[in-house]
């Protein structure tokens, strides 16, 4: 192993790098791009505002109240639909999914059961919505548990059952904060692998490669010299990911060795599986076309954009496969959690996987007789 050789191709590999502006922008702008994205549609992920369209049909004191209540207690934007409009007509003219109708009546039978203990006093609330919707019964159940609560409130009888929220955190974190680890360390793996597969094919079709073993530089020295490249754009684009994310939506993540550690560990699993491809998909299309095989079900299928828990359980056994997603559960448990035991067990489970394809892609990389 000669350092100075291996600083060399290095710096070969950075030059290179910062003459490809497609390059550059895939790996850096483009992770970048999915951080505003996401963040910014789900920045206000905890405090979810539904728009309502209300159509008050008693228009008394006690119905603008209550119309009041559901914009506090339902974080409902509500939208008033004049009474003498026909409301199933009004939400197919103007594309709505819902309008709850209170009806005329409303404040003489909240009268009578609140002040004369009326028990047959009641109203009926109707809802006109499009069932071809799918975020209108997410709005109905709200609404619904938001009916209960006044329900129980006339009703005058304390709630047999409370509960209460006890979080794992001890700080409250946003959808951005678990979706960055997710982001980086997706883009590290599209990093490793791709530009592994390009650059190996590539210089073997111009037959670079065979050339290479009767040259100075040995294969360890070119193979240390790749994964050093790897992990310093991998160091880079991190970095520019994280600065984005503080500066525009103030994430709260902690910073510690384990970050440039599962770094290392994906640039090897994915240098080495990008080195085992190349040797069996020798053209640059169908080694192209291999690397989309390993890498499209990781990005969806690992928990990158979201858990897996939403999965059916099938798909979450077999995201439990992917080390993509031991990278994640990993950044995860350092960023988030600050849980130094679970961040090791995935260290530790990525970096066995990440030395078996390592190896097994030592073995396959072979100057000698390449044709």
């Amino acid at each position: 192993m000669n350092p100075r050789i291996i600083i060399a191709n290095l710096v070969v590999k950075l030059l290179s790098f910062s003459r490809e502006k497609t390059t550059m922008f895939f790996v850096i702008a483009f992770p970048i791009i999915l951080i505003l994205l996401f963040g910014t549609i789900f920045m206000s992920q905890d405090n979810v505002e539904y728009h309502l369209c209300v159509q008050d049909l008693d228009q008394t004191k006690s119905s603008k109240e209550s119309i009041n209540a559901l914009e506090v207690n339902g974080n409902f934007k509500i939208t008033m639909v004049h009474p003498s409009i026909n409301a199933t007509q009004y939400v197919r003219d103007n594309k709505v999914n819902l309008v709850l109708i209170i009806p005329k009546g409303f404040e003489r039978s909240l009268i009578r059961r609140k002040f004369f203990n009326d028990l047959q006093a009641s109203v009926t609330i109707t809802y006109i919505y499009d069932p071809s919707s799918s975020s209108v019964s997410t709005k109905m159940d709200v609404l619904n548990g938001v009916l209960a609560g006044v329900n129980q409130e006339l009703s005058g009888m304390p709630p047999f059952i409370k509960s209460v929220k006890k979080s794992i955190l001890t700080k409250k974190y946003r959808f951005i904060e678990f979706f960055v680890p997710g982001i980086i360390a997706m883009a590290v793996m599209t990093l490793s692998l791709f530009s592994t597969v390009d650059s190996e094919t590539e210089l073997r079709q111009k037959g670079i490669i065979r050339k290479l073993s009767t040259t100075p530089i040995t294969r360890t020295d070119w193979i240390l010299s790749n994964i050093l490249y790897q992990f310093t754009l991998g160091v880079i684009c991190t970095i520019a990911m994280l600065l984005v994310s503080y500066a525009v939506f103030h994430v709260s993540l902690h910073i510690s060795a384990w970050l440039p550690a599962f770094i290392l560990l994906d640039v090897f699993a994915f240098v080495g599986i990008g080195m085992i491809l190349t040797r069996f998909a020798r053209e640059a299309q169908s080694a192209a076309a291999a690397a989309n095989a390993v890498s499209l079900p990781m990005m969806f299928l690992s928990g990158s954009f979201f858990p897996i828990e939403l999965m059916p359980g099938f798909l979450q056994k077999f995201a439990k496969t992917l080390p993509l997603f031991y990278v994640n559960e990993g950044l995860r448990a350092a960023m988030v959690f600050e849980d130094n035991m679970a961040a090791l067990r995935d260290a530790a489970i990525i970096g066995v996987f990440a030395a078996v394809v390592f190896i097994l892609g030592i073995i396959a990389t072979k100057w000698e007789d390449d044709k």
